[in-house]
């Protein structure tokens, strides 16, 4: 393995911690956003708020490590991204920041119309961000993004049938890894009804999100054919690995079996990714931009490796003390979800 081989590994390691970390985040908002009524969606909100009240902010780290790492170490493959699909990304960070003040702002007010406007922002804005984003990675993937500054077309880059597929499948994928990881929560809290609530909702989102990538082979193989011979080829491995973590996943929800069932359904969605990776090497660029060709000189990749492995150091124990700690309190039971959030936004 080459050295800029090893960046680029690095750098899609946190690709993948912010779609299974980030996108639960963002899939938690699309529930919020159909819980319901004020009251008919009050204990669903409740768990949701306490559940990534915690960690929403701290699994932003990643795509901010994954921007920086790309700035940094290939500037050729951010310079044509960003001034390619700046329509996309200027949506999706107009929608982080949107989302996480809606959200912050909606548990210090107390009028209903007011909890109601920013619940509504904080829920639209976890939905329009992963499908910008999945529509930018659409673009990519299918080719559609030239090296060079400003090189490719600010519209048709992002909207296209590809980018459709692959803006759509984010938003399910993280609607699936939100409910299956909220239904794990719910258990904590004893509540029955919110259990049968989010694996109803886990197994809605996992069988869409199978029939969306089934589809999508037809769209990939008619519009993107070099990213569509790489899947079936050089990652089939890694697609078959995938399509069977979904189905194993989906029946260890039916059998109530949801901690494995999340490790489960994070390989699916993590396979998928890599086999992305796999299908397109060695080019950043569907074959048009190779890793080495993107990559910045031997002292720049040095220096960010050795800065990432201080980094983690320091970063990757703190967030892993985080996850554990929370995973470790309990939930009220029943009626006292919301209660319990509230309190334990209190003490916090």
């Amino acid at each position: 393995m080459t050295l800029p081989d090893a960046v680029a590994a690095v750098l899609w390691l946190g690709v993948t911690a912010y779609a299974l970390l980030g996108g639960a985040d963002f899939g938690a908002g699309f529930w919020d956003l159909v819980a319901g009524g004020a009251h008919r969606g009050k204990q669903q909100r409740a768990l949701i708020e306490h559940s990534i009240g915690p960690v929403w902010e701290a699994n932003h780290v990643w795509l901010i490590f994954v921007l920086v790492v790309m700035w940094t170490a290939f500037p050729g493959l951010f310079g044509a991204v960003s001034s390619t699909l700046w329509i996309p990304l200027t949506i999706a960070a107009f929608g982080v920041i949107a989302r996480g003040s809606a959200f912050a702002f909606r548990k210090n007010v107390t009028a209903l119309w007011q909890r109601q406007a920013f619940g509504a922002a904080f829920a639209a804005s976890s939905v329009v961000t992963p499908y910008f984003l999945g529509a930018a990675a659409g673009a990519v993937a299918s080719g559609r993004v030239p090296p060079g500054i400003g090189t490719g077309n600010a519209v048709t880059s992002w909207w296209n049938p590809v980018s459709d597929l692959t803006g759509a499948l984010a938003v399910v994928v993280c609607a699936y890894l939100a409910a299956v990881y909220l239904t794990a929560d719910a258990r904590r809290s004893g509540d029955q009804e919110l259990i049968a609530q989010f694996r109803a909702r886990a197994l809605v989102a996992g069988v869409a999100a199978g029939i969306i990538a089934v589809a999508g082979i037809a769209v990939l193989h008619a519009d993107a054919p070099a990213l569509s011979t790489g899947l079936t080829h050089r990652a089939l491995p890694l697609v078959i690995i995938s399509a069977a973590a979904g189905i194993i996943a989906l029946g260890l929800l039916y059998l109530r079996l949801f901690l494995t069932a999340r490790i489960v359904a994070a390989l699916a969605v993590t396979a998928v990714i890599w086999g992305w990776a796999v299908a397109q090497y060695p080019y950043v660029l569907q074959s048009r931009l190779t890793i080495s060709a993107a990559a910045a000189t031997h002292s720049v990749l040095v220096a960010v490796l050795v800065s990432m492995a201080a980094g983690a150091v320091l970063l990757v124990p703190s967030l892993l003390w985080l996850y554990l700690i929370f995973q470790r309190t309990e939930l009220p039971a029943g009626r006292d979800v919301a209660a319990g959030a509230g309190r334990a936004r209190a003490s916090g």
